[in-house]
């Protein structure tokens, strides 16, 4: 099997290259060999290497500046994920696609299904649910997993900012009134090759049988400050750190440009249920990711 992969440099797209290659062999481009925002390129690259299979880990994903580049994000999180739909469609592959939680506006209080009717409140959000419109409206054997909160031990995430600001200052605010599932970036990358092998020997038939959209995240819940407090306490390195403190604050305390929501806990009942695979509770997937001895700073 032959497979696409693009956002190689990203928190997904980074894990993806390891955890796909037990699949076949991956042809793993990052925004220097393919920006999503050159429409033509999507269309060449995809005609050239004839991929079996699509996986799109790559997206506009700075929240707050999509307000600002409005056109940029949804070139890249709304356009070119139809674009390359009608490409994958062309070639007869199938496409893997990431989505978020923020297609919701956070006024439920229980977990999201894949059933409830989005409503995004913020740029970001409308862009990467223009994406998934777009791929549903081509056809395309797809599968689109939506993921929340998601960190990576390297680069720029909320997990390695607690980790640097805890060594800086003595207290930390964080915002304590919005509940999500963090998401280490690892797991979603090792679930999605655990789907894919389900179906390996018929790949085309088995994501054209289970196409949809299917909600990927840690199982339970917290608020960014529970988040930042478990990551200061169960980091190993916790007595070089200078942060004594972590001062829970309301949303309207940090001034941000883009709106988020407030509860965007999502169910994975639906892919639990099809592809029998249920991500361990976020704290724990957490203590496994700060004990790996893999972070690069």
């Amino acid at each position: 099997m032959k497979i696409l992969l693009l956002g190689k440099n990203g928190q997904v797209g980074w894990e993806l290259e390891r955890t796909l290659a037990p699949l076949g062999k991956v042809i793993a481009m990052g925004r220097k060999e393919l920006d999503l925002a050159d429409f033509a390129k999507i269309r060449e690259t995809v005609r050239e290497t004839k991929p079996n299979l699509i996986v799109n880990a790559a997206a506009y994903t700075a929240v707050d500046r999509a307000e600002e580049e409005q056109e940029l994000a949804m070139a890249i999180n709304g356009t070119a994920p139809g674009i390359l739909a009608e490409e994958a469609k062309r070639v007869n592959a199938g496409l893997i696609h990431y989505s978020t939680d923020y297609v919701f506006d956070g006024t439920k209080t229980t977990p999201y299904t894949e059933e409830d009717e989005p409503n995004p409140i913020n740029v970001y959000g409308k862009t990467k649910l223009a994406g998934e419109r777009a791929i549903k409206q081509v056809g395309v054997p797809h599968l689109i997993f939506r993921t929340s909160w998601v960190y990576g031990l390297r680069g720029s995430n909320f997990l390695m900012t607690i980790l640097r600001l805890a060594q800086e200052r003595e207290e930390l605010r964080v915002v304590d009134d919005q509940v999500g599932a963090p998401t280490w970036s690892r797991m979603i990358a090792e679930a999605t090759a655990q789907i894919l092998a389900q179906g390996v020997t018929q790949l085309h038939p088995f994501i054209t049988n289970n196409s949809g959209i299917y909600h990927l995240t840690a199982s339970g819940s917290t608020s960014w400050h529970g988040f930042a407090k478990a990551i200061l306490e169960l980091n190993p390195g916790r007595s070089k750190q200078l942060a004594k403190v972590i001062e829970p604050i309301a949303t309207s305390e940090y001034p941000a440009l883009a709106r988020r929501p407030g509860y965007s806990v999502l169910s994975n009942a639906k892919q639990n249920h099809i592809f029998r695979i249920r991500l361990p509770e976020w704290d724990y997937i957490l203590n496994m990711a700060l004990f790996s001895g893999e972070i690069i700073q």
